[in-house]
């Protein structure tokens, strides 16, 4: 059975673009000894839903190992805000053409999620896009080892969601994981699925 979601809920349930949500991220008090002094960079990330006609997709890319930041792990394309970009969704949009060559004008913008921090010294902020088919993506070779789709009803489904622990700079961390294969989505990328799953299906 397929997740029944439609874009009148999504921008419903989403914060609208010119309305970003005001506070700290969701997971402040998680990184609260872990954050640094200087101010957090700015970042945006492109939550990218894909209405394939066996259901909705997220797409997702797994990084090269040997980049700077979160080598080799599974993420959303995104990155660092530039002095040009003058909001979150140039930047989500910008990136993900980068990165994987994805066209933005195929791209649908409908809102964002919370702000995610991250220990890295990051404030990311999550842009919802939604695509149709065909769509062409061209990997750039020294950020993105390998682009692929994950099923929506996997990612929102909560039995698949783990809530695991590891011992990080002196103490006990929590962190999100969905293994999906020989994936495994966890951290940033997963916390950031959990709150997508949350706004768009609340007691599921």
């Amino acid at each position: 059975m397929h997740t029944t979601l439609d874009l009148v809920h999504l921008r419903a349930v989403l914060h609208p673009i010119d309305a970003p949500p005001p506070g700290p991220g969701w997971n402040h008090r998680d990184l609260v000894d872990l954050l640094p002094d200087a101010p957090l960079r700015e970042a945006a990330v492109l939550v990218g839903l894909i209405d394939r006609i066996e259901g909705w997709h997220v797409l997702l890319t797994r990084r090269t190992d040997d980049l700077r930041h979160h080598a080799g792990q599974v993420s959303f394309p995104g990155g660092r805000c530039d002095e040009a970009d003058c909001t979150p969704e140039r930047t989500a949009l910008r990136e993900a053409h980068e990165e994987i060559g994805l066209d933005g004008e195929r791209v649908e913008l409908l809102g964002r999620l919370p702000e995610y921090r991250t220990s890295t010294g990051f404030s990311v902020t999550p842009v919802v896009g939604w695509s149709r088919p065909p769509l062409l993506y061209r990997p750039d070779p020294h950020e993105v080892a390998e682009v692929f789709e994950v099923p929506l009803d996997f990612l929102l489904d909560t039995r698949n969601h783990r809530y695991e622990s590891a011992w990080f700079k002196g103490r006990m961390r929590k962190y999100w994981a969905m293994p999906f294969g020989d994936r495994f989505i966890w951290g940033a990328t997963a916390g950031m699925l959990v709150t997508f799953q949350r706004i768009v299906k609340p007691g599921a």
